[in-house]
């Protein structure tokens, strides 16, 4: 049985049996094909949807999509990672939280977080300016800044490490 919370305020428990999927043990009907587009075709319970997929997220089993234009975040938590949470211990908290790193040589434009700030997942932490384009480093999970490696206005090389979270 799958475990799926939806923007993370609505959870299901998600099962097939016997060729028969149950949301909630209440039966339900879907189907989802991938479109020569690149859209999402789902057909639930006689009800035609389009989805936009925006991210995929594996390591953390997430994902993003949008339909209708409303945004939807659908995190995924299989018999294992269920088990493990009720013996408190959540892989997700486990995680070492990774250093943000230049993805590409740039100029470091504007430094947004200060160091013992406690940040969330998706927020802002960098302004890097590469191929005369500027793009926000974001959090790829909640955490504390330890240090901040870099000033405003040097350039970076590929990989180096710009904060430093704990």
């Amino acid at each position: 049985m799958l475990q799926i919370t939806v923007n993370d305020n609505n959870t299901f428990e998600i099962e097939k049996l016997d060729g028969q999927w149950s949301i909630n043990n209440t039966p339900a009907s879907w189907d989802a094909r991938k479109q020569p587009n690149g859209l999402i075709s789902i057909l639930y319970n006689g009800k035609s949807f389009t989805a936009i997929v925006e991210n995929v997220d594996v390591k953390n089993k997430e994902l993003s999509f949008r339909i209708n234009g409303q945004r939807h975040t659908v995190t995924v938590k299989e018999p294992i990672d269920q088990l493990l949470s009720s013996m408190g211990m959540d892989l997700k908290a486990m995680q070492k939280v990774e250093p943000i790193k230049a993805p590409m040589p740039g100029m470091v434009l504007k430094v947004l977080v200060v160091p013992g700030q406690r940040i969330s997942k998706g927020d802002g932490m960098l302004v890097l300016e590469a191929m005369k384009m500027e793009n926000i480093l974001k959090a790829s999970a909640d955490a504390t800044v330890k240090s901040i490696k870099v000033i405003e206005r040097t350039a970076v090389e590929k990989g180096a490490i710009l904060i430093e979270l704990e």
